[in-house]
């Protein structure tokens, strides 16, 4: 893709929107299409639809690794959607470098951003070159192991405290036709079960010396193949899953026709929409009960550079409407997920958000493999860990040799 050709056409045609403009109607692109995401996602359209202007929404069915290539080619292909949801990182780096995404800078500094989003590593993996290109909307983190406490009470056996725990009790919950470990097919999935087997298991440097620093020498290492010991545990608990989507497999977890489910915070959503309580009907254990902490990922929405004025403008509201205190608390309940600001009340945060706040609150943060390594990078991480879950005959040692080869090369 010819990413400069293109967005000299559009910044020839730009107007900035300075000035007074007109309501109108503002595209946005996401791919939040689960029951607990629409939920959520309502919230951020009714709150834009208040200033005046009408969020349109362009939901787009399947996983982010579905839309982002349909986002990235509607942008370079000269037919850009009002705001589009990324996570914040470096998904979004060569659509701000080629200059086909807005600078909202001036929001930003308008409005205290930098003051007010907490951590400041949320905003700064919205900063390219000084300027800041997307407006944080919640903490996602994907450090949590939650289990069915009616699985655990059928299967005879106490709801386990941590991963070593849980490990052992797989073969009662087995023993009573429960599939102990729900993972679902899409590919970012057992991807993201393992980042989290590591930061838990290995620790917060370990996790930073190999993903930050890319220390090869390390991830081919005997703490590393430890990590790819509980993943082949991981992949041996998880069989019989056969479900493909996230949202089917934590549906597994809510059903009681799992023991568990590695996966982000999202997942509350799912749990909250079926009517679940957190601490009666089903438990979450952040850092899957070893390593209490999480992840400064999650979402941010970028803007793409538009013609149309009024539009523009719209953009730079609807950019203020997602910090806003009250969205970020009417979203963020119904998400599951953490807010950007440290000075809202979720005095209505259930226990396990109660949780992560308080992880969050001790400092107990670290940045996630979206943020430490490049889109590429991160692709051929879920091309083997896809490949790993699927495949038994793949040997953790020959998989852990693979990961040495994409550390290696990574940006």
């Amino acid at each position: 893709m010819n990413f400069r050709s293109v967005a000299a056409f559009l910044a020839a045609s730009v107007v900035l929107p300075f000035g007074a403009a007109h309501a109108t109607d503002l595209e946005v692109t996401h791919w939040w299409t689960s029951g607990g995401e629409a939920a959520a996602v309502a919230e951020l359209a009714k709150a834009f639809d208040a200033t005046g202007n009408r969020w349109v929404d362009g939901a787009i069915a399947g996983s982010g690794g579905t839309a982002r290539p349909i986002m990235v080619s509607r942008i370079t292909g000269g037919d850009p959607m009002g705001a589009t949801q990324f996570n914040h990182g470096r998904q979004a780096e060569e659509l701000v470098q080629s200059g086909l995404m807005r600078d909202l800078t001036d929001v930003a500094t308008k409005e205290k951003w930098k003051e007010i989003i907490r951590p400041a590593s949320l905003l700064d993996s919205c900063t390219i070159d000084g300027k800041i290109y997307c407006a944080p909307v919640n903490i996602h983190s994907w450090q949590w192991l939650w289990l069915s406490n009616d699985a655990f009470t059928k299967a005879g056996v106490e709801v386990p405290g941590n991963w070593d725990e849980f490990v052992a009790a797989a073969p009662a919950l087995e023993k009573a036709g429960i599939v102990p470990l729900a993972v679902g097919g899409q590919p970012w999935q057992s991807n993201g079960a393992f980042d989290v087997l590591f930061l838990a298991l290995a620790g917060k440097d370990n996790f930073l010396k190999v993903f930050g620093d890319k220390d090869a020498e390390l991830a081919a290492g005997p703490e590393i193949a430890k990590i790819f010991k509980a993943a082949d545990d991981a992949r041996r608990l998880s069989k019989g899953t056969n479900v493909q989507d996230w949202n089917q497999a934590t549906n597994m977890v809510i059903t009681g026709k799992a023991g568990g489910q590695i996966m982000g915070d999202w997942a509350q959503g799912e749990f909250a929409l079926a009517g679940k309580v957190a601490g009666k009907d089903y438990t979450c254990l952040p850092g899957l009960g070893v390593n209490a902490v999480i992840a400064t990922g999650g979402d941010a929405f970028y803007f793409p550079l538009l013609k149309d004025e009024a539009k523009s403008k719209a953009q730079e509201v609807l950019a203020s409407t997602l910090v806003a205190p009250a969205t970020q608390v009417a979203f963020n309940l119904k998400k599951g997920s953490l807010p950007v600001r440290g000075d809202v009340d979720l005095a209505a945060a259930n226990d396990c958000m109660k949780k992560g706040l308080d992880i969050l609150a001790k400092g107990d943060v670290i940045p996630w493999t979206d943020q430490l390594l490049s889109a590429d990078s991160q692709k051929q991480k879920e091309d083997l860990f896809s490949e790993f879950f699927a495949n038994p005959s793949m040997t953790p040692e020959d998989a852990q040799k693979r990961f040495v080869d994409i550390i290696a090369s990574a940006d």
